[in-house]
């Protein structure tokens, strides 16, 4: 589905079913050099059973227009007038990576639209080292197959790939080399800044009132496990579900994100009736 965001074209994903704001929303909030693809099982899921779904992609990725934006706190206001514009009401923010500050600081920004939080692959503050960033910037091309290596817990996924001649690293490659042919402007250098000059998460964290899940992957090279503590501790009613998996955790493991999701948005639901 297309809105119109901010003057510019924005896309969400609505999961293969007409999106109804009426329902129980849970909108999904890709990282860096990513796009709405991210969430395939997970949004589809969701939206076949009573959810209204927005799997968006962020300004200059996928199918919304650009520029990227330079800073979360952008990306957090848009991402406000994209729910205003598509009626949507309190929903459950599940981001990944850089879309989890993302959806951190839209609660803290607009705390009485919020739901619920879910934040997977997440950490505060979530610096990116001056040699990838320079790599981001000079040589898009080796930060993707530097970022990826590091995103996944093993070449080959067990106990087996989804079908004959299926790469969950291949595809996940795929998709940010995507990326950088349709926005070729320093994608990933923009993301990537964007993520290690926020400063507000600490801020954010301590207002987060409403119910929240983390999921981590066991073997995250990106966002450690020791790296997780201050938001972990600074949000101490937050619910932590670890799964057997890298930073790429939904494509790695879906089905155990899913089961973790869907547990998360039922108790909501038990909470509301």
């Amino acid at each position: 589905m297309m809105l119109e965001i901010q003057g510019k074209q924005a896309y969400a994903y609505s999961g293969g079913k007409a999106f109804d704001p009426l329902l129980p929303t849970i909108v999904f909030i890709h990282g860096a050099q990513n796009d709405h693809s991210v969430w395939g099982l997970q949004s589809r899921w969701f939206a076949h059973h009573g959810y209204g779904v927005l799997a968006v992609d962020l300004p200059g990725h996928g199918r919304s227009s650009g520029p990227a934006l330079a800073s979360v706190e952008q990306m957090a206001d848009w991402l406000l007038a994209l729910l205003e514009a598509a009626g949507v009401r309190k929903p459950i923010l599940a981001g990944h990576s850089m879309g989890s500050l993302v959806a951190l600081e839209a609660s803290l920004r607009a705390p009485d639209k919020v739901r619920a939080l879910a934040m997977l692959g997440t950490t505060y503050p979530m610096k990116v080292s001056d040699a990838l960033l320079a790599t981001a910037r000079d040589d898009e091309g080796t930060a993707i197959d530097m970022v990826n290596i590091w995103s996944h817990s093993s070449i080959a996924h067990k106990p087996s790939a989804p079908a004959p001649g299926f790469s969950v690293m291949g595809g996940a490659r795929r998709l940010m080399q995507r990326m950088s042919a349709l926005n070729p402007d320093h994608l990933f250098y923009t993301d990537f800044s964007a993520c290690n000059a926020y400063a507000n998460g600490e801020a954010a964290a301590r207002a987060v009132r409403c119910p929240t899940l983390f999921i981590f992957g066991s073997k995250d090279m990106m966002t450690p496990a020791r790296s997780t503590k201050l938001l972990t501790s600074t949000i101490a009613h937050g619910k932590v579900v670890q799964v057997d998996a890298g930073h790429s955790l939904m494509s790695e493991q879906p089905d155990a994100v899913l089961d973790a999701l869907d547990a998360f948005a039922l108790s909501l639901e038990e909470t509301r009736a």
